[in-house]
């Protein structure tokens, strides 16, 4: 087999290792998002999460894996819209950003 037919094969099956393996962590981003922004009282709006970055990362053990970050946005009252974010390492979920809101003070 020549060396450009094998590079090319190669490359396509590194490209479809890689949507395989993103569809898998997008499906474990989804509900943690659902469920942190439950916790919060807050509204997952659109119900979906979307890339926003993808770069390779060591875990705590030195493994070289990917990092993701997600992004989504979310609701206070149902008439706002906020960004927050998800960062996973592999599959698992690392971080959780979600805007600092202000309780309880009254600006006049």
């Amino acid at each position: 087999m020549p060396l450009l037919e094998t590079f090319g094969l190669l490359l396509l099956g590194a490209a479809t290792w890689l949507w395989m393996d993103s569809l898998k962590a997008r499906e474990a981003c989804l509900p943690a998002a659902r469920r942190a922004c439950e916790a919060e009282g807050l509204l997952l709006l659109d119900e979906t999460v979307a890339i926003a970055s993808i770069w390779p990362a060591r875990s705590e053990d030195g493994r070289l894996q990917l990092r993701r970050v997600y992004r989504f946005e979310y609701s206070e009252t149902g008439n706002d819209r906020n960004k927050g974010s998800v960062t996973l390492q592999g599959h698992r979920v690392v971080a959780f950003y979600l805007r600092p809101r202000l309780v309880g003070q009254s600006w006049h």
